[in-house]
């Protein structure tokens, strides 16, 4: 039997057991691919990350749920970063890359007094047209048809990782969701396995832009995220591009999740043009738990 450590972070928070709780695992060469999905799933977050060694960037990030491996997850290349960083592993390194299965994507990593703030450029937003019924979206989420937003577009965006935006008149109507995921796959007809991240621009924190919850796909073996770093991103691209297309730029964006299941925290999203389309930042920052050990075999 094989004893691993997987260290326990929180993204998008500075106080332990808030923000989005990441595995991380040092030595992602040493496992095969059964053993990393068998760790994921007995830690189970929503995401684990095996950072490994890459032949094209100073390192590639593997990320797996539960369920299944993921091309990106924002929250756990913060915890990686800051793992790595925090452990003395990137020296004084404060710029590099990432290999993932969405593209390298470029960190900056920012040192002051004893805080670590980490910013991670994410792939080009893509959205696309859901056509599925709002009726039945709604529902399964917990909601009415009224609930949903009259002016603007339900669809599916990805930064990295596909999700549906659902955008939501009140606050009130997001603290009283409750998913039901199981229906997901059979609403969301062209994406099947997409998480759907419904959001509304009343928020908790007078200084937010946005407040937002996620439910899991699912296939990935979670039913809620608490603070998602890729869907945050595309949401500022989405703000951007259907809410305020006038915006000065950069476009600098709070956006506020985890509320309602006591995992609060926050992404800063930075928007900027880019020919046709959007460069998306987000920072973020972690803060260290505790150790797990998990033992594979048994």
């Amino acid at each position: 039997m094989k004893s691993i450590k997987v260290y326990h972070y929180d993204a998008f928070s500075k106080k332990p057991n808030k923000g989005n709780p990441a595995g991380v695992v040092f030595n992602g060469d040493q496992l095969t691919d059964a053993e990393m999905q068998e760790i994921a799933f007995k830690v189970g977050f929503n995401e684990t990350a095996f950072p490994v060694k890459s032949e094209i960037a100073d390192l590639k990030i593997r990320f797996f749920t539960p369920g299944h491996e993921m091309n990106l997850c924002g929250h756990a290349t913060m915890a990686t970063v800051y793992a790595l960083k925090a452990n003395g592993l990137l020296k004084d390194k404060s710029n590099l890359t990432i290999e993932t299965k969405a593209g390298i994507l470029p960190v900056t990593i920012t040192s002051s007094d004893d805080e670590i703030s980490i910013t991670m450029k994410q792939a080009p937003p893509k959205f696309k047209e859901f056509k599925g019924s709002k009726q039945d979206l709604a529902n399964s989420i917990g909601l009415k048809e009224s609930d949903l937003h009259d002016d603007l577009p339900i669809l599916y965006g990805s930064t990295g990782t596909w999700t549906l935006l659902v955008p939501i008149k009140e606050l009130n109507g997001l603290k009283k969701m409750k998913p039901n995921n199981k229906e997901f796959p059979s609403i969301l007809k062209e994406m099947p396995k997409a998480s759907v991240h419904p959001f509304c621009m009343e928020t908790y924190d007078i200084h937010a832009d946005m407040y937002a919850r996620h439910f899991s796909s699912p296939y990935s073996g979670t039913v809620e995220d608490a603070v998602t770093g890729t869907a945050s991103g595309v949401m500022g691209a989405y703000y951007a591009k259907y809410i305020d297309n006038n915006f000065q730029e950069p476009l600098n964006l709070i956006i506020e999740q985890g509320h309602a299941i006591e995992k609060d925290g926050q992404v800063l999203v930075q928007v900027s043009t880019n020919n046709n389309s959007f460069d998306i930042e987000i920072t973020g920052n972690a803060v260290y738990v505790k150790d797990i050990h998990v033992l594979l075999g048994n």
